[in-house]
């Protein structure tokens, strides 16, 4: 895995921590965090879409950071999991997965001339 894509599962770590601090921070200092997770976010998307493709990327992203934030809240804060959850994470995990090895080295060279 190479830098770039690192660093995109790194930014949906950081979301999944920004939106359960949207939702639970409750003082100055866990909002503090929340917004340095949204920027570091961000930082590391522009890093990433410099050399990977914005749809796939975006794409990836959203994904796993929304099957992130389902399984932090199920872990964490005890929500209810049921199969037909379990079935739509399931999709959209090979979705990702899916996307990610469609994306053709073509593509990421296209990218790079782009730029």
């Amino acid at each position: 895995m190479n830098k770039y894509w690192m660093a995109v599962f790194i930014a949906t770590i950081f979301e999944v921590i920004w939106v359960i601090g949207l939702k639970y921070s409750t003082n100055i200092i866990e909002w503090i965090g929340t917004i340095i997770c949204i920027l570091l976010t961000f930082v590391l998307l522009t890093f990433a879409n410099k050399k990977l493709p914005i749809g796939t990327t975006y794409t990836v992203f959203t994904g796993i950071g929304t099957v992130g934030t389902i399984l932090a809240d199920v872990i964490l804060f005890n929500q209810e999991i049921t199969l037909l959850k379990i079935f739509f994470i399931i999709m959209l995990i090979i979705g990702v997965i899916g996307l990610k090895m469609v994306t053709t080295s073509n593509e990421l060279a296209l990218e790079k001339e782009r730029i």
